[in-house]
């Protein structure tokens, strides 16, 4: 009776030369293990962020033309960023709030610790106290806070209104009242020079 070798056939010995069998099953194993490679690489690909995406990393902002008391709203990564130059009003009346009076007590701000306290110093610019620069989308359902432009209405705290869902928040970015859980997100950035913010 015949006996049929398997495929690698752990009984060959050492000085046995591999069967044709075995060869196939080694070049057919090395071809689909290629194949799933170039099969999967699309789809892991297609995963990385595109060219325009990775264009806004970082970018520059000249700050220079922003008088106290006006704001402008730049884009970053597909996000509006509120950039705004405050009065010593402003910064007054965030610095008089208390903690404890706050929603969210946490900074929110990516240039600190996770668990640094919402003052307005750990809101604000450091070292440039009347600037102040957020992610500017709610923190309840991801609407654009009004308070950037002339005449747009601020809220009884004088920093920005959600308009979908009446989120108010105050002169340093803070949730004071409405349904909003967060403050408004500070994303990391620094000053590249006295008048242009590099965010990213």
């Amino acid at each position: 009776m015949a006996t049929y070798e398997t495929p690698l056939n752990p009984t060959l010995e050492p000085d046995q030369e591999p069967t044709r069998r075995d060869v196939i099953l080694i070049a057919a194993s090395g071809f689909a293990a290629i194949g799933a490679a170039a099969a999967l690489w699309p789809l892991l690909d297609q995963m990385n962020p595109d060219q325009s995406m990775l264009s806004l990393a970082t970018t520059e902002v000249d700050i220079s033309h922003v008088e106290a008391g006006q704001a402008i709203t730049v884009m970053w990564r597909g996000k509006p960023i509120f950039i705004r130059h405050r009065t010593d009003q402003e910064i007054g009346k965030a610095k008089d709030i208390k903690l404890d009076d706050l929603v969210d007590p946490l900074a929110r701000n990516a240039n600190l610790p996770d668990d640094a306290p919402a003052t307005d110093d750990n809101r604000a610019a450091k070292d440039r106290e009347p600037w102040l620069v957020m992610i500017g989308i709610c923190t309840h359902l991801g609407c654009i806070p009004k308070g950037q432009a002339v005449g747009d209405y601020k809220g009884q705290f004088g920093g920005w209104f959600c308009p979908c869902h009446g989120s108010q928040y105050d002169t340093a970015g803070r949730i004071r009242l409405g349904p909003a859980p967060q403050n408004l997100a500070i994303p990391p950035y620094s000053f590249a020079s006295d008048t242009k913010i590099k965010i990213g």
